[in-house]
């Protein structure tokens, strides 16, 4: 009897480790390569290896500013399953208006370390890491500091901007609202009911990931930020819906938040090629810099 009990216990337990198992594989941001490298976008791009949390190195280009240094800095943070490179297209503009860029590999992307998984709230971590470095580089003023964040990203610069005085302003692109609702997005994708497996899925990764749901969504953040921020967000984004964008934008402080509306869907090259002059716009009010003439 007791032999058959501890078998039990036993298969239970191997059976929960298995679920847990792959829980995680499953929701593994896939590593891509880099797509373009800064020369072939005619930037003169350092690559960096900075310290990143958990002891883990993360890789990043920077652009220093033209001209005039100390300059204002931006930090730019792609989304899940992205990676700097498909960023870069954005380092051009902010270059080119006086800027020093800043674009970074989120752990478990690109050439950043690997862990056992990634999260909204880790994609902060390295996003305060990158801040970090660039405050202590000479060329770049540590007061002028402003962060662009695609999706994860846009909720992570977000998240950050809640508890740090040194991020000027924030460019969320294509944010969503709560990040329960994208899983519940994800587990309808894959026909996993909600209620049962589903309710486990999300219970568990809240457990890992060390944080409600509720605690790092977007929509509360918003509130909470710190900063002025640009909420840039394509009509017909086929992930994240426009709606997500208009609640982000009411839960924001009054004043505080403005709403961009794009054409295109949710890659950040659409959104960033769409209205460029007033993104530089806002960021060159929000960072006192002089907006250069065409």
């Amino acid at each position: 009897m007791l032999l058959t009990f501890t078998f039990s216990l036993v298969g239970v337990w191997a059976a929960r480790m298995a679920a847990h198992f792959f829980i995680l594989k499953g929701l593994r941001a896939p590593r891509i390569a880099a797509q373009m490298s800064p020369e072939s976008l005619g930037l003169s791009a350092l690559p960096v290896y900075i310290p990143g949390p958990n002891g883990k190195t993360l890789f990043a280009w920077f652009v220093p500013a033209p001209g005039v240094s100390p300059a204002p800095a931006v930090l730019v943070m792609h989304g899940w399953g992205a990676n700097a490179s498909m960023m870069l297209p954005s380092v051009v503009p902010l270059s080119g208006a006086g800027f020093a860029v800043f674009v970074l590999d989120a752990r478990c992307h690109g050439a950043s370390g690997d862990e056992a998984f990634t999260s909204l709230p880790r994609f902060a971590q390295d996003i305060e890491a990158g801040l970090d470095w660039l405050a202590q580089q000479p060329q770049v003023d540590a007061s002028r500091l402003a962060v662009i964040g695609h999706s994860v990203g846009a909720g992570a610069a977000l998240l950050s901007a809640t508890r740090r005085d040194d991020i000027r302003a924030v460019v969320s692109i294509s944010a969503f609202a709560h990040p329960f609702e994208v899983m519940r997005r994800l587990l309808a994708s894959h026909h996993i009911p909600y209620f049962g497996v589903g309710w486990y899925v999300m219970r568990y990764v809240q457990h890992v990931i060390g944080a409600k749901f509720d605690d790092i969504a977007p929509i509360r953040s918003i509130g909470q930020v710190r900063c002025p921020v640009l909420l840039v967000h394509g009509w017909d984004d086929d992930l994240v819906p426009f709606e997500d964008a208009r609640r982000l934008s009411a839960a924001g402080l009054e004043g505080r938040v403005q709403l961009l509306p794009v054409a295109g869907r949710h890659d950040p090259s659409e959104a960033l090629s769409a209205e460029p002059s007033e993104l530089l716009l806002f960021l060159t009010e929000q960072l006192h810099v002089p907006v250069v003439p065409d």
